[in-house]
């Protein structure tokens, strides 16, 4: 006989699990001393379950194996929300464990009890209370067969201590040998064939395929046939961006001159396309024509209908359509105009050495100070904008950003995970100040657990993304300005190394300095946002119009 929390974890061992994340609670103990008596797994204890989240979702978005993290009931599980829809919207692999109070019998009325399984059904692809210790394995393996399966995304077990306490004969279930079905041969061929025929062929380059790695398949795909490709925000990295054919990435919702390359196509390969993420196009009848290439088949509305599927394992995918394809004299002249455009546009901006910083001038310093293997984990604001027009990324996931959910306070715990998956690697949080504080608490962890991680603060006392949008809408720049700490003073509270930027030249410096020390590196930059609506709301759209 097996105790349930043991048989718990001994599941969780199972599926290769490394870490548990989150912040225990009473109706966890009973899992908490299974852990600590009988495994390898590594309890990462944050100091807020959103942290929690953030850091599990980001393993798995790394790794593509389900990353785990713990909670207690009521204001512990309400606590996951965010994260549950961060990474079922993003579609990173998460299992979320939450306790709660006995439920064969009651012992505190309706203290801290709340629906968890119902409130997370909406936000989740499974979710459900253990009601009996023998049914932990089955469930433990749905859990995580769901969460990896295509869309990846968030799964919650609720776990409660009565249930924990039990004993049971089940032993955990193995992990089933399981392969993405490969897209039809006649898909692909009447893909070949419309590309075959067309005069302007664009790659578009989403989420989903910076998911399920295609990146190789996709590299030796453009260079066979020369068909340039551009990115959305989530498939950034997918190829090379150094590579000549790469045309830019869809920033903003339309209007860039990333834009006019796109609408000067006539057949557009959408591929990995995410209906989370903005769209970088709309279809109108008698446009372009789409094909459509990911691992599922297209949701259709009303600007997108494609009018070729090939629906199956993207890398798959494309290596049959790189192999029965003859390449053809298509013309990409303008696009390549316009990505020459955008480049000169980009240039003009960049050497502006003001102090506040410049955001094109600091994109351009952290590009060259991050090898290109090196990770940025963007928190939600502004400057995401700049990061993803202006960042020329050379690996998947080595710009993580969240272009789905779009929640501030990710990027402190992103950088953390990926410092934890790749800890031979440079990772840098970039952070507005305002996103910073709503998870800086996990400067403690980060300090524990003895990462090398750079955390660059963008400092402009205020909702820079809200204020960017308030003056485009021409209201008055009113209720969105606030104080900071002194950051270097907070960055040494916790035992971290803090550095204040005071100077456009020694922003390099000390971005190459904060790179090679050991430790928690934090650097308070301040940052000009004043010609945001004037650049990307204005001289972008009249100068790619002029094209």
């Amino acid at each position: 006989m097996t105790k349930a929390s043991d048989l718990f974890i001994q599941c969780l061992e199972e599926e290769g699990v490394e870490y548990v994340f989150g912040v225990p609670g009473e109706e966890n103990l009973d899992f908490l001393d299974s852990l600590s008596r009988s495994s390898k797994i590594r309890l990462i204890l944050t100091r807020h379950e959103q942290g929690a989240g953030f850091m599990a979702a980001t393993y798995g978005r790394h790794t593509g194996r389900t990353g785990v993290c713990l909670s207690t009931l009521g204001p512990g599980a309400t606590n996951l929300v965010t994260a549950a829809a961060y990474a079922n919207l993003g579609g990173m692999p998460i299992l979320m464990v939450t306790g709660q109070k006995p439920i064969k019998k009651s012992k505190q009325g309706r203290f801290q009890i709340l629906d968890v399984v119902d409130m997370m059904r909406p936000i989740t692809k499974y979710t459900h209370q253990l009601a009996s210790a023998d049914n932990i394995p089955s469930r433990v393996r749905e859990a995580f067969r769901l969460a990896e399966e295509e869309k990846p995304g968030a799964t919650h077990l609720e776990f409660p201590e009565d249930v924990a306490e039990e004993k049971t004969e089940s032993r955990p279930l193995k992990r089933s040998l399981s392969r993405r079905p490969t897209a039809e041969a006649k898909a692909v061929r009447a893909a070949v064939k419309k590309l075959e025929s067309s005069k302007h062929p664009v790659l578009v380059i989403g989420g989903g395929a910076n998911r399920t790695m295609t990146s190789r398949m996709l590299s030796q795909f453009i260079d066979k046939t020369g068909i340039p490709f551009v990115t959305t925000q989530l498939g950034k990295g997918v190829v090379d961006e150094n590579h000549p054919k790469f045309l830019g990435c869809a920033a903003l919702s339309s209007g860039d001159f990333v834009h006019r390359a796109i609408e000067s196509a006539d057949v557009i390969v959408n591929i990995g396309h995410d209906v989370i993420e903005k769209p970088p196009f709309f279809m109108k009848p008698g446009g372009a024509e789409v094909i459509h290439v990911s691992a599922r088949s297209a949701e259709v509305d009303p600007v997108y209908f494609p009018q070729i599927e090939v629906v199956g394992d993207i890398a798959n995918a494309i290596w049959q359509m790189k192999e029965d394809i003859q390449p053809r004299d298509w013309d990409s002249s303008f696009m390549l105009k316009a990505r020459a455009a955008e480049a000169a546009h980009t240039a003009s901006l960049e050497d502006d050495a003001r102090c506040p910083i410049y955001p094109p001038h600091l994109v351009k310093a952290v590009r060259r100070a991050m090898p290109a293997d090196g990770i940025i984990a963007l928190d939600n604001g502004v400057y995401k904008i700049w990061f993803a027009r202006n960042y020329l990324t050379r690996h998947p996931n080595t710009v993580l950003l969240d272009n789905a959910l779009a929640t501030m306070g990710a990027g402190l715990p992103s950088a953390m995970a990926s410092a934890m998956v790749y800890p031979d690697r440079k990772v840098m949080a970039i952070c507005g100040d305002g996103g910073f504080m709503m998870n800086s608490q996990e400067m403690e962890t980060a300090v524990r657990l003895k990462l090398n991680i750079t955390v660059l603060i963008l400092n402009d006392n205020s909702y820079g993304m809200i204020r960017w949008k308030q003056a485009n809408m021409g209201f008055e720049d009113w209720g969105l300005t606030y104080g900071n700490p002194d950051f270097v003073k907070y960055a040494e509270a916790y035992g971290a190394t803090g550095h204040r930027v005071t100077s456009a030249e020694m922003l390099p410096g000390l971005l190459q300095q904060c790179l090679s020390s050991e430790g928690v590196q934090l650097i308070d930059c301040p940052v000009d946002y004043s010609d945001n609506d004037r650049i990307l709301n204005n001289e972008i759209k009249q100068l790619s119009k002029a094209l």
